[in-house]
């Protein structure tokens, strides 16, 4: 059994409320020196001054002085110059066909391509030549007639009116007999060109591209034996804006056309192209685009002459054309791609940028022509800067890591 009073009781407990007061505020009192330490020991920063601005690094080019020829660039499709399909006419049995007469070959002008059965042509000839000798046999027995009938005339020695006359001298069966050898003398030359047109010849130099007979066939007037296209040029029907009509020379009949490098980028190696020239301009445009059409004319489309290696022209093919333009005297020719927005370029001058204007005369696939606004010594800034203002410092490899000037906070 306890003998502890209430006062004893009431003794411990305050003693043991002061020792857990004194330790929290032990506690705290570290806490707040160690916040201390930390706050008066942390390094400050410091403003030494205003940092000075480093010039930007660029790369730099000078323009091009003199007279040049643009390039303007353009589009087209080959096409023969002369095409035609090959028809009959005269009708037969095809009995033989040309060595070069096959799709895919090629003839020369004059060369056989048909020959059609000509003996019932032969037998024709025979005939209408039968025919005119005997037409003029009886020209000439009615022109005996007509000098006996003459004499009699003149025997009686009688005028007679002018028509009396004329049926009594036999007048119109002469110009029946007469008649009669020119119809006679015009069937012997159907049927001599009857038979002739037995045998087809190549009408030019041509490239087969379709035969449609073979030995044996049966043809009539107008039945398609082949189709020819020539193989001395080919055309090249390409499209340019018409704003670029101007800076081409289009043939007169005095000068020659502008001259076209043909490229085929998909097909031919690297840096090969076959050269034409401007022939003709269409005088009408293209139906969707709006685009003038001209025809560059390539000759020996099909490399027969040319050197081994020289790519040949197909029908349909699509390709490029670098066509030469007029001449511009007396401008600044540099990468286009220099051109900066609102015809501007970039300039350094005295290790300063200087945004430019300037006059552009023409511009074509890689190159702008400048006539005012950029002199041959310029330094054309070529590298994309981020910040782009008139008189921000720049240098170029080798100058000194130029500062100063433009400082910052």
């Amino acid at each position: 059994m306890s003998t502890e009073t209430p006062a004893v009781r009431k003794d411990d407990d305050n003693r043991r409320l002061r020792i857990t007061l004194l330790i929290c505020a032990a506690l705290v009192l570290g806490a707040a020196i160690l916040l201390y330490l930390i706050f008066s020991t942390e390094p400050t920063a410091r403003r030494d001054g205003a940092v000075r601005q480093t010039a930007s690094l660029v790369d730099v080019v000078q323009g091009e002085y003199g007279t040049f020829r643009p390039t303007i660039e353009a589009m087209g499709t080959v096409r023969p110059a002369r095409e035609i399909s090959l028809s009959a006419r005269v009708e037969g049995e095809v009995v033989s066909l040309g060595d070069g007469f096959e799709p895919g070959g090629f003839v020369d002008a004059g060369e056989l391509l048909v020959a059609i059965d000509e003996a019932d042509y032969r037998i024709a000839v025979e005939q209408r030549g039968s025919a005119l000798e005997q037409a003029i046999a009886e020209l000439e027995i009615e022109r005996g007639q007509q000098q006996a009938a003459r004499a009699d005339y003149e025997s009686f020695n009688r005028e007679l009116p002018p028509e009396r006359r004329a049926l009594v001298l036999r007048e119109p069966q002469l110009r029946s007999a007469e008649a009669n050898v020119e119809s006679a003398r015009a069937d012997l030359r159907q049927a001599e060109l009857d038979l002739e047109r037995a045998t087809v010849e190549a009408p030019f130099a041509a490239h087969v591209l379709d035969r449609a007979v073979n030995v044996g066939s049966q043809v009539s007037p107008g039945s398609e034996l082949a189709r020819l296209v020539g193989r001395d040029t080919y055309w090249i029907e390409a499209t340019v804006p018409v704003t670029r009509l101007a800076w081409l020379t289009i043939p007169d009949g005095e000068s020659p056309g502008s001259r076209v490098a043909v490229r085929n980028r998909s097909a031919w190696p690297e840096g090969v192209s076959r050269q034409g020239e401007v022939f003709r301009m269409i005088g009408e445009l293209e139906g969707d685009t709006r685009l003038a059409r001209i025809l560059v004319a390539v000759d020996d489309p099909l490399a027969r002459a040319a050197d081994a290696g020289t790519p040949r022209l197909m029908l349909g093919e699509y390709v490029q054309c670098l066509i030469e333009g007029r001449e511009i005297t007396d401008v600044v020719r540099i990468e286009r791609e220099y051109i900066r927005a609102d015809q501007t370029i970039w300039l350094m001058a005295d290790g300063r940028l200087v945004i430019q204007p300037v006059s552009i005369v023409f511009q074509d696939a890689t190159y702008a022509y400048i006539d005012e606004g950029l002199s041959e010594n310029d330094r054309v800034v070529t590298t994309r800067l981020a910040t782009v203002r008139e008189g921000l410092r720049l240098r170029v490899e080798g100058d000194e890591d130029a500062t100063g000037g433009d400082v910052g906070p």
